[in-house]
């Protein structure tokens, strides 16, 4: 995984290291038409990763809002495997940020409305506040979640809130099967090389620059080019070979969730279509 980070003194110990993306802002493996101009309105910044304000299609102005990170950046700590938190009160609290990646206020969680890593590593947060009582007061709107698969080759910005960071870069291909220390994850994205996501944008939104809808979340990266360990994930195709692709980062699709998500944004896992995995 993405290492959340603990407070503001290890912020201050990875900077003043020199820790930084290899590649700037805006760059990319190959030259790619970049539709939407993406910006950090509707991210969100977590006391140890990132995260953004996210709706689905289906979703109302007057719902709760609902706030995406990863599993492994919940507050009660790693979900083990075969883990699912469901509608856990929660009093978790979110910066918001707008376009320039300026604070401007806080939003709270009610509860965790679904966590989990196993299969994906992702968390939901239910919010006190509505989409319409947010843009009201920030004059923010929600990212939406896109209920289709990204396909290769498409350009992305992972915008970290965290660290008020964007890195651009495209889908280089799926992992059948990404596999790290006691997790396993399914078809999982992975970036070209020029995301070099750092601890902390764990959680962050990976948003498609044509359509400006979010497709994934970012979790994790191979750091030392070991094997299938902690920080360290590998690949495993349908036949169980194993590729280790040491500096390459990951995400987490997101066009699952879609189906998941009722009226009034309650998540409904036996809902039609609904594959996330059950408590």
């Amino acid at each position: 995984m993405k290492k959340p980070l603990v407070g503001a003194f290890l912020s201050v110990l990875l900077l003043g290291a020199g820790v930084a993306p290899a590649a700037a802002a805006g760059t990319t493996d190959a030259p790619q038409v970049r539709a939407k101009a993406v910006n950090f309105a509707g991210t969100v910044a977590l006391s140890n990763c990132s995260g953004s304000v996210v709706r689905v299609p289906s979703s109302q102005p007057d719902d709760p809002a609902l706030v995406l990170s990863n599993g492994h950046c919940l507050e009660t700590g790693f979900p083990g495997p075969g883990q699912v938190l469901l509608n856990r009160s929660s009093t978790r609290s979110f910066t918001l940020l707008n376009a320039a990646g300026s604070g401007v206020g806080t939003l709270r969680a009610s509860k965790i409305a679904y966590g989990t890593m196993t299969d994906t590593d992702v968390s939901l947060y239910q919010l006190t506040r509505t989409y319409a009582q947010i843009e009201s007061s920030y004059g923010i709107k929600a990212l939406e979640l896109d209920s289709a698969r990204p396909a290769k080759g498409t350009a992305i910005t992972v915008a970290s809130g965290y660290w008020k960071r964007m890195y651009s870069c495209a889908v280089d291909g799926f992992a059948y099967r990404l596999k790290e220390g006691s997790w396993t994850w399914k078809d999982s994205v992975r970036y070209t090389s020029a995301c070099q996501t750092i601890g902390g944008t764990s959680g962050s939104p990976v948003i498609s620059d044509t359509t400006g809808k979010v497709v994934a979340v970012n979790n994790t990266g191979n750091e030392d080019g070991q094997r299938c360990t902690d920080n360290n994930p590998c690949e495993v195709d349908e036949n169980g070979a194993v590729t280790v692709r040491k500096g390459i980062n990951y995400a987490q699709q997101t066009y699952g969730i879609v189906p998941c998500v009722g009226p009034g944004n309650q998540i409904d896992l036996n809902r039609t279509g609904c594959a996330l995995p059950k408590p």
